[in-house]
């Protein structure tokens, strides 16, 4: 099964296969570990979709609970890392996931989530408590090749939900490799995408994009795994290891040419080959700098983790056609449509379509109504965008109309926070809505209506409040109570209106 990584150990016996801040595998050590974790995987109840889930940090074992997870048949379930005991255990239970993989700084929020839901085995590293030690686990595996006839199951992805709870869809077709069998998957993953050297990982593994780092060792490209993102140390890795390529959000970008110049000049990025972004549209400053700096190496992939990248732009075309996100991609095609769904002509703002020629469009896990919704009509989806297409295709994002927040690379439902900010006793009403942020592109706000009973409290006491029962991230970093919210008769809120005051000072 992982013959590819014994044909590499042969071939470049000296070459570190993966490593991160405290540990290095070779491509023989890599072998065997993914061996053990197949083989022990197949001895244990995956359940009938066979899901596993990881809950951990950056790490070496993360990626290779991943591989490992695939080339064991199993349908992996990454789950952020930031997310409270409670929220982990609603997507253990939504996705049936019966193993759970934790860190040491996941694994008291691991275990509680498990006893909450379907989890039977909890397997750790780094921890202690009530966990299956991962080194003992894999030292009770066989690490002898696992069968190679195992069908490969595509990754059960999360992100938040729009009414308040995360929703789940599968890795797409056009992200996932395919293939009758794990053999032919892992031959498929052998053709490299991302050009020559060393990938390197710098943003959580549970996004897609960071992911890649795992499914790349398959196709014998060694992964350098950092934890959390800090610039410098990211220019010390590209030098120091002679990075390929890597996948970046804008927040990055931002926080990489904030460093001092005399900081960015110490270090030799010469070998990138390949950067490839996507997470929220960059800034045109941004990008034109990054490319000054680091070249043309840039790739931007506009897309969601439901459908894959539907547009892309390279530097070259991007320098031409700054600010677009590119033209799309087969199998979508890209149209600009009116409030009445009736297509309009090039550079006329409208909101943005993508018709899946497949027709398979969006799937949300366990939820045919919410997929269906997704829709105007079979295979025809949005992903909330506002913007327009000039006569060549290009496409540019102008607004949003759904209310999806897009922070440092992150995706934001607001419905999360503001169901947990109305139960907030000094609370009436509440809307979140994104407002500009210079490093991470928008941040959460919150605007409340306070009761006429009491006098409110400070909004960063509610924000408090809030943390104490939602992932930080999910909640807003801002507050503001406000005498009134616009409610139409029909009790909706125009979050576009709210929104542009705070985007006209942009």
């Amino acid at each position: 099964m992982t013959t590819f990584a014994m044909a590499l150990a042969e071939e470049r016996p000296d070459e570190i296969a993966v490593r991160d801040e405290s540990k290095a595998l070779g491509w023989a050590e890599l072998d065997d570990r993914l061996n053990r974790i197949a083989n022990g995987l197949n001895s244990l109840d995956l359940g009938p979709s066979r899901r596993i889930a990881v809950f951990a940090e950056n790490a070496v074992e993360t990626a290779l609970a991943n591989l490992g997870g695939l080339i064991g048949g199993a349908s992996v379930v990454p789950v952020n890392f930031h997310l409270t005991a409670a929220e982990a255990a609603y997507i253990l239970d939504d996705s049936g996931a019966r193993v759970l993989f934790v860190g040491p700084e996941t694994a008291e929020r691991g275990i509680e989530a498990a006893a909450r839901s379907g989890v039977h085995t909890v397997i750790g590293w780094g921890c202690d408590g009530a966990v299956t030690p991962w080194d003992d686990w894999l030292a009770a595996q066989r690490g002898d090749e696992p069968p190679g006839d195992l069908r490969p199951l595509p990754n059960l992805l999360y992100t938040s939900g729009t009414t308040g709870r995360p929703k789940g869809t599968e890795l797409p077709p056009t992200m996932f490799a395919g293939g009758e069998t794990v053999a032919e998957h892992l031959a498929r993953l052998g053709a490299n995408p991302m050009g020559a050297g060393s990938h390197l990982v710098v943003g959580p593994m549970y996004h897609t994009g960071p992911l890649s780092g795992s499914r790349l060792l398959a196709a014998g490209v060694p992964a350098v795994i950092l934890g959390r993102f800090n610039a410098e140390k990211t220019l010390q890795a590209i030098e120091k290891y002679k990075i390929g390529n890597s996948v970046m959000v804008p927040t990055h970008f931002v926080r990489l040419l904030a460093l001092p110049e005399d900081v960015k000049a110490r270090y030799d990025v010469s070998s990138l080959q390949r950067i490839g972004h996507t997470g929220a549209k960059c800034p045109v400053d941004v990008k034109r700098a990054m490319i000054e700096w680091w070249g043309p190496v840039f790739f931007d992939a506009y897309g969601a983790s439901e459908v894959g990248t539907t547009c892309a732009i390279d530097s070259e075309d991007w320098l031409k056609y700054p600010g677009s996100v590119g033209k799309a991609i087969p199998p979508f095609e890209a149209m600009i449509l009116d409030d009445d769904d009736n297509p309009l002509p090039p550079n006329t703002e409208g909101r943005l379509f993508f018709n899946d020629s497949t027709g398979r469009g969006v799937i949300y896990h366990n939820d045919p109504e919410k997929s269906a919704a997704a829709h105007i009509a079979p295979g025809v989806f949005t992903l909330g965008e506002i913007g327009y297409m000039n006569e060549e295709g290009f496409v540019y994002i102008t607004d949003r109309f759904s209310d999806m927040v897009v922070s440092g690379g992150v995706n934001i439902y607001p419905a999360e926070a503001e169901q947990v900010l109305i139960d907030h006793p000094a609370v009436l009403d509440v809307a979140c809505i994104g407002v500009p942020h210079p490093e991470m592109g928008e941040e959460l706000k919150a605007l409340a209506i306070p009761l006429d009973s009491m006098e409110p409290p400070a909004g960063e006491e509610v924000i408090a409040w809030c943390r104490e029962r939602l992932s930080h991230y999910k909640c807003p970093r801002t507050f503001d109570w406000v005498a009134d919210l616009g409610r139409n008769t029909m009790g909706k809120i125009n979050k576009r209106r709210l929104r542009a005051p705070y985007w006209a000072e942009a």
